[in-house]
């Protein structure tokens, strides 16, 4: 956890400190807007058990071990078949600190569930990028903070945008350079609401700001890894598909405050099957393979692609994934990997989701093939990564390795 001096100029953004942790959670406890949006969300855990615990802690360690781990534990055996995490081996035994780089599917969840992996393994939790579009209260700020949470100020003028960035990329070195504690960031912006998972030049940018450093020397030092998650259901799709249509049908349409709380409360209660976070490889050896002569901008383009390859080489697919893939495409690619009953099950699923949808104008058809799309462009983009052959061999390559998952 962050101690030093040196976080000074960082106060702005950084997480809160040990030395902050018992008055902050002091202020949580004497909050009744806290209070009223944990107590019905925590079940079966009493609030008296909770505020017992939260009162106990010192540190912000403390508290993730003793509040944030069995709350999220308890949220996963009622709305999951089970979090697991694969390719520990990239990460551990090595004494390295990383920026994990990964997709994003989930606002809270994506980051939660990978630092109860590290706590599982006894290692440090990460500290977790978080736009402060997502601050709406100031409780959810102080929560967030004392659970290793730094603001990305995605509300900053154009002006300032430049400034701020290179503020946040400043940090988030000191933070895995100087304070050998890694980092989780999403991939882009956002969540990608049809699940077509794109690294955004602009993320690399940014971590290539921090001092004197060409861009090169400066995301390696960061050891990058990227990092995927594969939810086998995603509760927030049928959220998605209603702003996709909604963008569609007004290209100025911006989502409101209580739209990105509406998302948080679907991703924590909804059921979301099994789910998976997988390691990549941390891609510092790709490096050396560039031609030293590309520009900044080619290399930043190139770091992308390379970070998407290897999240798209580490999904889990699921039935649901197969099937929507054959009825994006219009084939029967994997017809083997899925039975009648899953392509029933998907078709039926399909309409419980578009029903919850009340909009205006609702285009059933529209919002059927984004949900589609949600569940099979991971398939898609997988495939796009795998190694050039004949479309023989391709075709039987495909179904070796998707049978064997």
């Amino acid at each position: 956890m962050i101690k030093s001096k040196a976080d000074k100029p960082f106060d702005d953004i950084r997480p809160l400190r040990d030395d902050e942790a018992v008055a902050t959670i002091k202020d949580l406890l004497n909050n009744y807007y806290f209070r009223r949006a944990v107590e019905p969300f925590i079940k079966p855990i009493k609030w008296g058990d909770l505020e017992s615990n939260m009162s106990s802690c010192k540190t912000v360690s403390e508290f993730q071990l003793k509040v944030i781990y069995p709350v999220f534990a308890n949220l996963i055996k009622k709305t999951s078949l089970g979090v697991k995490g694969l390719n520990w081996e990239n990460i551990t035994g090595k004494g390295d600190s990383y920026v994990f780089v990964s997709n994003h599917r989930d606002i809270i969840l994506d980051a939660s569930f990978l630092n109860m992996g590290m706590m599982d393994k006894g290692l440090s939790t990460t500290e977790v990028a978080i736009g402060d579009n997502l601050l709406i209260y100031p409780w959810i700020s102080n929560l967030m903070r004392l659970n290793k949470s730094f603001i990305v100020k995605r509300s900053a003028s154009l002006r300032q945008k430049l400034e701020e960035a290179k503020h946040l990329s400043e940090y988030i070195h000191h933070v895995v350079v100087d304070n050998k504690e890694s980092v989780w960031i999403a991939q882009r912006e956002g969540r990608a609401k049809n699940s077509d998972d794109k690294t955004q030049a602009s993320v690399l940018k940014m971590l290539s700001l921090s001092g004197n450093a060409s861009p090169l020397m400066a995301l390696k030092n960061l050891n990058i890894t990227p990092l995927s998650f594969s939810y086998e259901l995603d509760p927030c799709d049928y959220l998605k598909a209603k702003e996709l249509q909604q963008k569609r049908d007004n290209p100025e349409y911006k989502k409101t405050l209580m739209n990105d709380l509406e998302s948080m409360i679907t991703g924590l209660v909804g059921f979301k099957g099994h789910v998976y976070f997988k390691f990549g490889e941390c891609i510092n050896s790709q490096f050396e393979k560039m031609d030293p002569a590309l520009n900044n901008s080619d290399f930043i383009q190139k770091t992308a692609e390379i970070i998407d390859a290897e999240i798209y080489r580490n999904y889990v697919f699921f039935p649901f994934n197969y099937v929507a893939y054959d009825l994006m495409t219009g084939t029967a690619t994997f017809k083997r990997n899925y039975s009648l009953k899953d392509e029933r099950r998907f078709e039926k699923y399909l309409e419980r989701q578009i029903a919850k949808i009340d909009m205006p104008r609702r285009d059933a058809g529209f919002l059927r093939n984004c949900i589609i799309n949600i569940y099979g462009n991971p398939v898609k983009n997988y495939l796009s990564v795998l190694p050039s052959e004949p479309k023989k061999d391709k075709k039987s390559r495909i179904r070796r390795l998707f049978s064997g998952q």
